[in-house]
């Protein structure tokens, strides 16, 4: 929560500070303008403070927390692969925080286990780390962990029913669905619902197309299981989309994915679906595609500046934020900090614009015209 004109400058200097710094910020949108056009634009923002890859990413109020995945080794890692034959890849139990407004990363309690291509979404102030592959001993996970921003403390939950990574998670109505991603025996069809006040599992309609390495969103009033490949082969990635109605239980095909891909990451800007990244045998992706459900149909935005897969995404106050992630197929590694702006005219029009931009709060909150009432994120 943030209160204005209640930090330690006079309320009046803090009004013009924030009618200046408004009108600032409006010419910037407008010179921006021609631009931005229909497809919107990314910025550059401060790296993570660890490189690493497929990660999983979910955002609590103002903050986004980007969690698990594989990290850059360290030259103590290198030296034990060379001697002693480790693995070159080191699943990390890393978790940052991410302050959208502030720009700034820290560091938070670590998971109680490393895991990579986990699954995570919040619920009522809470973050949610579900499934994901083990590395060591080598396995599908179905351990649940709930994380409490303001303890700053992990505790576990009852585990999912089916074992898998590369699962989606997504959130409809305060419950959690996880779908898909890859069991102990190839791809898993499974979707189960997860509701976090009884802790309790429930299984719901099977995915018609098991998948793994896929995205998940939810909008208007659907969930979404988008693209992704077939036994963790990405020779054999995908371009279905199948929507699921959670109180008829029942999935549909729509559009298709213009293009095949996995391992790419979604986010939902007022009901529309950014979908972002993603890799091939050959390569990695930028492209940055948006469905309208209403319309179920596709149009191409501004490209990701920095193609990879691997990557976590998460939407705050109308704007995509696209993070770490694998630049190239396989093993790679970046810290990278994007954020996508829809065009002008969306923007502000959108509900979600309503909220002040998070660059005047940064110059208000620097200036002392702004403070945060309470620690509660």
């Amino acid at each position: 929560m943030l209160s204005f004109g209640s930090g330690q400058a006079p309320r009046a200097s803090c009004r013009w500070l924030f009618i200046t710094v408004i009108l600032l910020t409006f010419v910037s949108w407008t010179i921006a303008r021609e631009s931005t056009s229909t497809f919107g634009r990314w910025e550059t923002l401060t790296p993570a403070t660890i490189k690493r890859t497929e990660v999983a990413a979910a955002a609590i109020g103002e903050k986004i927390y980007l969690v698990g995945g594989f990290s850059e080794l360290s030259w103590y890692d290198v030296l034990l692969n060379i001697f002693f034959k480790r693995s070159d890849i080191i699943a990390t139990d890393a978790v940052e925080e991410y302050d959208t407004i502030l720009d700034l990363w820290r560091l938070r309690a670590p998971l109680p286990v490393p895991v990579h291509h986990a699954s995570v979404a919040s619920v009522a102030n809470r973050l949610y780390v579900v499934g994901g592959l083990i590395q060591w001993p080598p396995g599908r996970s179905a351990r649940v962990f709930a994380y409490d921003p303001t303890a700053n403390s992990w505790s576990e939950r009852t585990p999912m029913p089916t074992p898998r990574g590369a699962l989606g998670l997504a959130e409809y109505n305060g419950k959690l669905f996880a779908i898909g991603g890859i069991g102990t025996n190839g791809n898993s069809a499974a979707v189960e619902m997860y509701d976090p006040v009884t802790d309790t599992w429930m299984p719901r309609a099977t995915l018609p197309t098991p998948r793994d390495h896929l995205a998940v969103a939810t909008s208007n009033q659907r969930i979404y299981a988008i693209g992704g490949r077939v036994g963790g082969d990405f020779n054999q990635n995908l371009t279905s989309i199948e929507a699921y109605d959670p109180i008829a239980d029942r999935w549909e095909r729509v559009a298709d994915l213009p293009t095949p891909r996995s391992g790419i990451a979604a986010g939902i800007i007022d009901d529309i679906i950014y979908v972002v990244g993603g890799e091939s045998s050959q390569t990695t992706f930028d492209l940055n595609h948006a469905y309208f459900p209403k319309t179920d149909h596709w149009e191409r935005r501004a490209s990701l500046p920095t193609s990879r897969h691997g990557l976590g995404v998460a939407s705050v106050h109308g704007r995509l934020y696209a993070l770490s992630g694998g630049p190239s197929p396989g093993a790679t590694y970046t810290n990278v900090n994007e954020v996508f702006i829809p065009a002008l005219p969306a923007l502000i029009m959108s509900p979600s614009a309503a909220i002040v931009d998070p660059l005047v709060l940064r110059v208000m909150s620097r200036s002392g015209c702004v403070r945060r009432t309470t620690d509660r994120v």
